[in-house]
């Protein structure tokens, strides 16, 4: 467990019965009723927790006093300790879905998050490979005498959600920290041989599809259609779609079913496509090592899966891709988080007008 959970719990124990029921019974909606991952109702969990122990420190002891100051007084509490402006919009929006349920459930006698401001967050572009980098990377385990050592700690997270992510992705991937290693350790064996066909099968298709690397890692063999070279993915909110790949992929993914799953296979693989290095289904963590650990040994800069699913997703806009439909590739509920793309591609032709034209 992380300190941040622990610290979690502990402020969760010591709230008021009635106020603790009420994490307890938001948690319980946000999982059976929304569908959400366990990690977005822990990041959820811990938003609340957060702000009903600040509920508490000011006086309220009952939830039917939470109004919209307490709710004001949190966030600024928020800001002065440092949280970033996408911290502080996702605590915002924790906040409003908190209040409109409890509102609804008769644990408030009105909606009060409903006119909680959230702070306009500031993105940032994405880091976005060239297309010749991205084929780079893809092509690097076939290229490789013996894959390189990944790193021995994972991506620092950027919010709660993933914070969780990473410390969960963590323990269960304790005993697979020498998985892209394991060539070299082996010799000319089949095992030696089985881990870069799943290293390369990884990378293309995470490229390729441009899916999460949580939905690469959850894939099972079953969801690949090799006929019409389509995979089911399950998203967020478990989420059904279908994504294309392209033939380097089916390349790819021919090889490692034939010659590289079998010598890795076991007991616990089960179903799963993608497989670590005691025969279970790869986790995320393992993952994204096996990404960075490939592309410093390419010369590329710190790359990871996302870096992956941005440049998928420009290289499709740059190739003349429908805006709507990268929205359902990447499996975006919104339009807006998919218009992100867009910006990357206009920047990336200005960046190319200034270098070239004689009057940029």
């Amino acid at each position: 467990m992380s300190r941040q959970d622990r610290g979690t719990r502990a402020m969760h124990q010591a709230l008021p019965p009635a106020l603790r029921d009420a994490v307890d019974d938001f948690a319980e909606h946000l999982s059976r009723v929304r569908n959400r991952s366990a990690h977005t109702v822990r990041a959820y969990v811990t938003d609340l927790v957060s702000l009903l122990d600040h509920a508490v420190r000011m006086g309220c002891v009952d939830l039917a006093e939470l109004d919209l100051s307490v709710l004001r007084s949190w966030l600024a509490r928020q800001r002065t300790t440092g949280a970033a402006r996408t911290s502080l919009a996702r605590r915002s929006a924790s906040a409003r879905a908190f209040s409109a349920w409890a509102h609804r459930a008769g644990l408030l006698p009105a909606d009060v998050g409903a006119a909680l401001a959230s702070p306009r967050a500031h993105r940032e572009l994405p880091s976005v490979l060239r297309a010749d980098q991205a084929a780079a990377l893809v092509e690097a385990p076939s290229r490789q005498a013996s894959p390189p050592n990944p790193p021995s700690t994972d991506q620092a997270p950027t919010d709660a959600a993933h914070s969780d992510q990473a410390g969960t992705d963590a323990t269960r991937a304790d005993a697979e920290r020498t998985d892209a290693a394991a060539g070299s350790a082996q010799g000319a064996t089949e095992g030696a041989e089985a881990v870069p066909l799943r290293d390369r099968v990884l990378l293309e298709l995470l490229y390729a599809t441009g899916v999460r690397v949580s939905e690469a890692c959850g894939l099972d063999v079953g969801d690949v259609d090799h006929g019409r070279r389509v995979i089911r993915v399950f998203g967020k909110g478990g989420r059904e779609r279908s994504v294309p790949f392209g033939v380097p992929a089916q390349r790819a993914l021919d090889d490692w079913l034939h010659r590289g799953r079998p010598a890795m296979a076991g007991p616990r693989s089960g179903d799963a496509l993608l497989l670590g290095a005691r025969g279970g289904r790869l986790n995320p963590t393992t993952a994204r090592q096996i990404v960075s650990a490939y592309a410093e040994t390419t010369g590329l800069p710190r790359t990871s899966p996302h870096d992956l699913r941005h440049s998928a997703a420009t290289h499709l806009l740059e190739g003349g891709a429908d805006l709507r439909a990268v929205q359902e590739l990447l499996g975006h509920s919104s339009l807006a988080s998919t218009q992100i793309y867009t910006h990357v591609s206009v920047e990336r032709l200005r960046a190319a007008y200034r270098q070239a034209h004689p009057r940029a």
